[in-house]
């Protein structure tokens, strides 16, 4: 016998049991972008590798260490995306979507990272992403927080995240904070540890993001970004601020927050919670002004955010918020009969196609009654719809409740749509 081919480590089966839970979510993923007027934008899974090079900054994790990048038979360097926000400017870009013009938009599916798997952290993981251009004002950055919160309060998990707000102001402001920081990590550089000394010449705010206890200790005493903000990047925070506090969305400030990626500028946060262990980050995003002219575009003002649908669908299992996802059918057709075998089919087609909505698994492979009973039960459907000779006899069907105690009856072939209508709207 061969060998049997596995799936490649940190690249999942996403398994009937599971999908439904997937489904539910993505749903709401889709009607609340909806809800607030965004359209949905799909790119390339393969771009390439200048594209997150230019954007994310060579300097990074993602970059150095984590893409998955290769050469095509035409020599060029193509990389798996890492994350989306690139993508969406390069499409934006090229297709003439954001010069002069405002757009909201959204998007969903696969990135890839090759990092260390754990829990609801994969080399094959997706992202459900909202990007909008051309709005300068907090009022933008104040809407897509209003949205990532509305998102919680749809799933039902809104007590159990905290919103983290940071600004990083312009880049002549985190110029000045800069160095700065550099000048002081190099007065307890005997403190700081192998990556944090690495960062501090080539990406110093990377720093303060550091996870070892001993480093934060030492940025205890730091300089702090808040004070080397323009009045125009405070002016532009404390709007932010305002309208949050109008609408009753709740934050903490973190000076600390300044995000994996170079492009952003101004707004940065991050929806956290202690329901997912040491991944306690759900959802994060902020401003990036400057990249859609960095990715060869005109100067147009961006904003967005990125959630992983993995870790959401996890969190979502943990609270038992996932416990009444519908099962894959509504009704189970029974048929013991070479006649009733044959109206059966017939009669789940027409009801089909009277209720658009109703999910019917007809049984097939024949069998006694009990086996075909055992395999009703086993599909989740809410009722079974029993044929036998006697019911094709009479143009008839019993119906058989499955999950409640109710008598079983007899109902007219004609009378089976209105009864599954109810059963769907239920």
């Amino acid at each position: 016998m061969s060998k049997a081919i596995q799936a490649i480590r940190g690249m999942n089966d996403c398994l009937p049991g599971e999908t439904n839970k997937w489904q539910m979510v993505e749903e709401v993923l889709r009607r609340v972008a909806g809800n607030y007027g965004y359209a949905e934008i799909r790119m390339p899974i393969v771009e390439s590798t200048a594209l997150f090079k230019r954007s994310i900054g060579e300097v990074t994790d993602i970059v150095e260490k984590e893409m998955y990048t290769f050469d095509d038979r035409n020599g060029d360097s193509l990389t798996l995306r890492p994350e989306g926000t690139a993508s969406c400017v390069r499409a934006g870009n090229q297709n003439g979507l954001l010069y002069n013009q405002e757009q909201r938009l959204w998007y969903m599916g696969p990135m890839f990272r090759h990092e260390r798997p754990q829990k609801g952290r994969y080399r094959q993981f997706h992202q459900f992403g909202i990007e909008s251009f051309g709005f300068a004002s907090a009022d933008m950055d104040a809407e897509i927080i209003m949205l990532s919160a509305r998102l919680w309060k749809e799933l039902g998990i809104s007590e159990f995240v905290t919103l983290e707000l940071n600004s990083l102001g312009s880049n002549e402001d985190r110029a000045n904070y800069r160095d700065a920081l550099v000048a002081f990590l190099t007065e307890h550089q005997e403190a700081l540890d192998e990556d944090s000394k690495r960062r501090m010449g080539s990406n110093p705010l990377r720093v303060l993001d550091s996870k070892n206890k001993d480093v934060q200790a030492v940025l205890v005493n730091a300089p702090k970004l808040s004070d080397f903000l323009s009045e125009e990047s405070k002016e532009h925070f404390a709007s932010l601020c305002k309208q949050l506090d109008a609408v009753g969305i709740k934050y903490e400030l973190n000076e600390r927050l300044v995000r994996g990626l170079d492009y952003y500028n101004r707004t940065v946060f991050e929806w956290v919670t202690d329901s997912l262990g040491a991944q306690g980050t759900v959802c994060a995003g902020g401003r990036y002004d400057g990249l859609v002219e960095q990715l060869g575009g005109k100067a147009t003002p961006g904003v967005g955010f990125a959630l992983g649908i993995e870790r959401l669908v996890l969190m979502l299992t943990e609270l038992e918020k996932l416990n009444n996802i519908r099962a894959t059918a509504d009704a189970y057709v029974v048929m013991v009969g070479e006649t009733a075998e044959i109206t059966g089919v017939q009669l789940a087609e027409t009801l089909r196609d009277d209720v658009p909505g109703v999910r019917i698994q007809t049984h097939c492979g024949g069998g006694k009654f009990n086996k075909q009973m055992k395999r009703a039960d086993k599909s989740g459907a809410t009722v079974a719809i029993i044929l036998g000779d006697s019911e094709v006899e009479q143009q008839a069907a019993t119906i058989k409740y499955l999950r409640e105690k109710r008598e079983q009856q007899t109902v007219p072939f004609t009378d089976l749509a209105p009864l599954l209508e109810d059963l769907t709207k239920g």
